[in-house]
């Protein structure tokens, strides 16, 4: 009789974690672009920098989706946090004009199962697919005793790539900016605790609870993936007719558009121009919630915000082929967001 594994007895399966590989090399591989010079299973991706790039700057960041995962775990729906994921990284690349080239990830678990791993690696596929972005590494931990067997955790790392000169700083927003809203989905990957509080705490409701003021159940509602602004606004962005963007995340319009803006200006916001959301009501109403804090927790239903010169203005809607909102103007003042 074979002896069992004193690693598997502790807790940590290398055959899962062989399944798990084998199961996702296809996927990842989809996602590769011209770029990727070395295939899954090296110690280190090598990635070419593409050509036309004068001064080639590099944009770099990371990011987790949060305790949107716990909605992930109560309704065993895992393939869309990998994609909330992926495009949240790209937005918060995106604002300084970065073009994304690839993006590693890293999931970790108490116990793996290569069909959550699966499932996971597919959200971060189709978010990689539709931002012509390089899926060419990761990391997967199973860490016994350290997570829940049934819970686990992703995290996301992004590079972009934009020329020196055409890097969006804020600098040249000035007084006169209109300010451009572009609708969320919903929560995107923020303010999760607090609508779960107010949601499963307070209400008693379940992900499966159909709730009429959302037209959904809360599970659908809760899992609306985080839109990538990417596609919609790069041509906008390449014309250079923009002079700053925030992405609306952890912070909501109080915390985030203030990171863009000179020490001399204010961005108004007129609440009456903001598409909310049926969800945001239904948390403000049902949680006590002011507005005030609304705004500085939730993206209130615009997900990015653009700065645009008022003679760029058509040029602007006619490059961006969706619904916008113009939901304030930049005036003289002391890099504050007011809301009016």
């Amino acid at each position: 009789m074979e002896k069992q594994s004193q690693y598997l007895q502790a807790g940590v399966n290398i055959d899962e974690q062989d399944r798990a590989i084998k199961g996702i090399k296809q996927k990842v591989k989809e996602t590769f672009t011209q770029n990727v010079l070395t295939g899954l299973g090296s110690f280190g991706t090598l990635f070419r920098i593409p050509d036309g790039y004068k001064e080639p700057v590099l944009v770099s960041s990371c990011d987790g989706v949060g305790t949107k995962l716990k909605i992930a775990f109560m309704t065993g729906i895992n393939n869309t946090v990998g994609t909330d994921l992926v495009n949240h990284c790209v937005n918060d690349i995106f604002v300084q004009g970065a073009k994304p080239l690839y993006f590693l990830d890293y999931i970790a678990t108490g116990s793996l199962k290569a069909e959550v791993v699966n499932e996971i690696i597919e959200g971060l596929a189709e978010g990689c697919k539709s931002n012509n972005l390089a899926l060419i590494g990761g990391e997967m931990a199973e860490m016994p005793g350290f997570y829940s067997d049934n819970e686990y955790d992703i995290a996301g790392f992004i590079t972009g790539i934009v020329d020196k000169d055409k890097v969006i700083t804020g600098e040249r927003i000035k007084p006169g900016d209109i300010i451009i809203g572009l609708k969320s989905s919903g929560l995107h990957t923020n303010g999760y605790s607090l609508a779960r509080k107010i949601i499963f705490e307070d209400l008693k409701l379940s992900v499966d609870s159909y709730v009429n003021d959302l037209g959904c159940t809360v599970g659908e509602e809760l899992l609306k993936v985080h839109r990538s602004y990417y596609p919609i606004l790069k041509d906008a962005v390449k014309e250079g007719i923009v002079n700053g963007m925030a992405h609306i995340t952890g912070g909501g319009f109080i915390d985030n558009i203030p990171r863009v803006l000179p020490e001399d200006c204010d961005a108004i916001i007129k609440k009456d121009r903001v598409p909310v959301l049926p969800v945001f009501n239904f948390l403000i109403e049902n949680g006590d919630v002011s507005w005030q804090e609304a705004y500085r927790v939730f993206n209130m239903g615009i997900g990015m915000v653009c700065m645009v010169s008022p003679e760029n203005i058509e040029r602007f809607y006619s490059l961006v082929k969706e619904e916008v909102y113009e939901i304030g103007v930049i005036e003289q003042g002391f890099k504050r967001v007011v809301l009016i």
